[in-house]
This record gives C-alpha cells, sequence and structure tokens, in this order.
C-alpha cells in the first residue's frame, strides 16, 4: 500500500488484545509507546478480542477480531457448529480487508505460537495464519515481534504455526528456546533475531530499599496445557491446593501477603484461596491478605512496589516481578518462565504449577530471602541490558516495517503538538 502527503502510515495491531489478559495488553502498551514516539504520524487502529476496551485504554479505534461473539464458548449442537463454521468463512473475509488497509500490522509480543494452554487450532492459530497470508497477499508489512513459541503436538495447528511465521515479513522471538522450537517444527532457518520480552522496554515505578514483610503470590487460573484436557479438574485442584498451604505457611510466619492475577479468569483461583483461609484462619487481621484486581502491568507493578518477594505462576507476573528486581520464584507453567529466571540468575528458584512441591518452596523461599540484595544488583544489571536491545529492536523495525517514514531515536520525546 501506499501513503498520501495527508498521512502518515497506516499501523494496524494484531492480537488477543483488551480481553482481560494484561501481560498482552503490556506487549501492546510496549509497542504503542515505540510508534507513538519513534512515528507520531502514524494512524494507528487494532483488530483484537476486545475491541471496546482496547479504544477505552489506548485511545485507537479497533475492531473485533471474530464475527462469532461466541467463538471461545464450546460448542454444542448443530446450530452453534454451524455458527462458527460460519464464523470461520466470515472471519476470512473481515481479516483479508482490515489487513489490506495498512501499510503495517504488528502482533505486539504474545505467545503467537505456543499451545502451553489449551488452544484449538481453528481459533488463535487459524486467524494468525490469515493474517500472514493477506499481508503477503496484499502487500503489507507483517511483523510478529518478540513472541513466544512451543514444540506443538497438534498437526494442523503446526501447519497454521509454520505457515504463519514462513509469510510474515518481520518475525523476533522473545528467547533461544522459541526460535528453536520453530525450527523444529518446520520453519526454516532465516535469522530471525531474538530479543528480550517487549515488558522490558515499560517504565518501572520506583521501588523502596527497606523491607516491608509482605510477599506477592501470583495464581493463575491452570487446568494444564494443551495435551491435558483429560485430567484438567484434577490438575486445578493440585495447584490450587498447593497454593492454599503456601499461602497459609506465610501467613504463619507474620508476613502479609498480597495476592496477583494475570488475567480477569484467575480471580476464581483468589477466591479459592480466600475460602480457604475464611475456613482455616478465621481470626486472621484485617490486611494481612490484599486481593485486589487490576487493570494493566502498570497497576501489577504498582502493587508489587511493596513486596519483598514475589511467587508467581502467569509469566507477564513473573517478568513483572524481575522488571521491578525484586527476588522472585516462578512456579510455571512453561519453558518461558525458566528461560527467562534463568536469564536474571535465578534458575534455581523454578518449579512447575503441574507438580508443585511445597516443602522444596518454602526452602526455596526461605533462601531467595536470605540472599535478598545479591540477587538484586544482579538483575538490575540484566534489566538496562534488556532495555538497550528492544531500542535496537524498535530502530530495526522502523527500518523494515516503515522504510519511507521518518523515524525518531529511542528515548527523543515527541514534540507538543
Amino acid at each position: 500500500m501506499t501513503t498520501t502527503a495527508d498521512f502518515g502510515p497506516r499501523v494496524g495491531l494484531f492480537g488477543l488484545l483488551g480481553s482481560g489478559n494484561i501481560g498482552n495488553d503490556g506487549s501492546l502498551d510496549a509497542v504503542l509507546a515505540y510508534l507513538r514516539t519513534a512515528h507520531p504520524d502514524a494512524v494507528l487502529d487494532a483488530i483484537c478480542d476486545g475491541p471496546a476496551e482496547v479504544t477505552r485504554r489506548f485511545g485507537m479505534p479497533a475492531t473485533r477480531l471474530h464475527w462469532n461473539r461466541r467463538e471461545y464458548e464450546t460448542a454444542a449442537g448443530l446450530p452453534a457448529i454451524a455458527r462458527k463454521a460460519l464464523g470461520k468463512v466470515v472471519d476470512a473475509f473481515r481479516i483479508a480487508a482490515w489487513v489490506r488497509r495498512h501499510d503495517a500490522v504488528i502482533m505486539p509480543g504474545m505467545g503467537a505460537f505456543e499451545a502451553t494452554l489449551p488452544l484449538r487450532p481453528w481459533g488463535t492459530p487459524y486467524s494468525l495464519f490469515l493474517l500472514c497470508t493477506f499481508g503477503r497477499w496484499f502487500g503489507t508489512r507483517v511483523a510478529l515481534v518478540s513472541v513466544g513459541a512451543n514444540v506443538v503436538r497438534n498437526p494442523a495447528t503446526r501447519r497454521l504455526f509454520v505457515a504463519a511465521a514462513r509469510r510474515a515479513h518481520y518475525l523476533s522471538f522473545r528467547d533461544e528456546y522459541s526460535r528453536d522450537a520453530m525450527r523444529e517444527m518446520g520453519l526454516a532457518e532465516r535469522g530471525d533475531p531474538v530479543y528480550p520480552d517487549l515488558v522490558f522496554s515499560l517504565p518501572t515505578p520506583a521501588v523502596p530499599g527497606t523491607r516491608t514483610g509482605a510477599v506477592g503470590v501470583g495464581v493463575l487460573d491452570y487446568h494444564g496445557g494443551d495435551d491435558d484436557r483429560a485430567r484438567a479438574d484434577e490438575l486445578h485442584d493440585r495447584y490450587v491446593g498447593s497454593m492454599c498451604r503456601f499461602v497459609r505457611w506465610l501467613l504463619d510466619g507474620g508476613r502479609d501477603v498480597r495476592l496477583l492475577t494475570g488475567d480477569r479468569v484467575d480471580e476464581t483461583v483468589v477466591q479459592e484461596i480466600l475460602a480457604d483461609l475464611r475456613e482455616s484462619r478465621p481470626d486472621l487481621e484485617p490486611g494481612q491478605v490484599q486481593a485486589d484486581p487490576v487493570d494493566s502491568l502498570h497497576e501489577l507493578m504498582t502493587q508489587m512496589v511493596g513486596l519483598d518477594v514475589v511467587v508467581a505462576t502467569r509469566y507477564h507476573n513473573v517478568v513483572c516481578a524481575l522488571k521491578m528486581a525484586k527476588p522472585t520464584i516462578s512456579i510455571g507453567y512453561a519453558v518461558k518462565n525458566d528461560i527467562v529466571m534463568a536469564e536474571m540468575g535465578l534458575e534455581e528458584y523454578c518449579q512447575r504449577a503441574g507438580s508443585v512441591d511445597v516443602d522444596r518452596l518454602i526452602s526455596q523461599f526461605t533462601e531467595l530471602e536470605s540472599r535478598r540484595a545479591e540477587l538484586t544488583a544482579t538483575m538490575a544489571a540484566t534489566l538496562a541490558a534488556n532495555r538497550a536491545r528492544l531500542d535496537e529492536q524498535f530502530v530495526e523495525l522502523s527500518a523494515s516495517l516503515l522504510p519511507g517514514s521518518t523515524a525518531r531515536r529511542p528515548g527523543v520525546p515527541t514534540p507538543a503538538a
């Protein structure tokens, strides 16, 4: 597509945005900050799951990704199945028309090629395939920026992921593991770069140096991964039981606890933990446990300001804690958690959500507390390097996506109107 002298380049944002996952929205926030600084003349809009929320929070027009408003509900009965099938056809035409109107489209971060949580091939993988295919057809440059991947077993999902990646104009991964996973699934070597998660470019609230005795416990509405559907309830109950036991141990030791979330669906686990405490610790003082919902990563990081240690499950809960140089334990559901922890020198402090060993978790926590000052200094050096690398990527992105547009260097503010 071409631009006119009267308007800047048209840039679209694509993904599971505005639907309650604050990690995805945080990645969008990072890319918007780059675009509005480096390309203030760009005309921005989005196609996403929660268009009204994206417009409200980010101040740009947004279109619903799926024609079928019940896309993520299980189809029961012939009418629902027929509606879902029709929706896939309608979505193809809608996405094609949307892509064609843009000079460039960016998918900001996210686990674009992951199936670490339950995933159907004709959901996000199909939409991503359509995006990249239509981008190639219409000459719209599609960029998948600092995305995650894992080796997917479902053949249909694998084929859609690899086909989408092949058609992307620009592709970068948030870690070497993700790039290797795509190679294993069939994506040929093409020199795709690796950069840190986009969230590391967001501003960070000031963190006090004094201890408060408060601990953050980030929870996830965990039911296993794409291969665990048959035992999803069992995995959920085991995970919640382990987190309840650990929270009780923290409170019995005189610590305050703040329960943290990263998606609206996580609130169900918060309520399960609170119900357990009402029954097992009815005499708790007000304020010993706090559980306030958040709508953004900024709000999440603000909640973390006064915490001494964070124990978290959701990937972006872990990333935010590390970004604030908080001693962190990851109760992860995917390799990506382990990788970002290792990059910060915290590889010893990882467990898996499907098999939490609470006794070991208590031991890890006790050791982590004793090494707080040492680990904080190590994390600070890595954080500075991550920010510099992301600035490099934004420069590279401008050159690849918008070669005819004048870009400002990172860190140079946009002039006032």
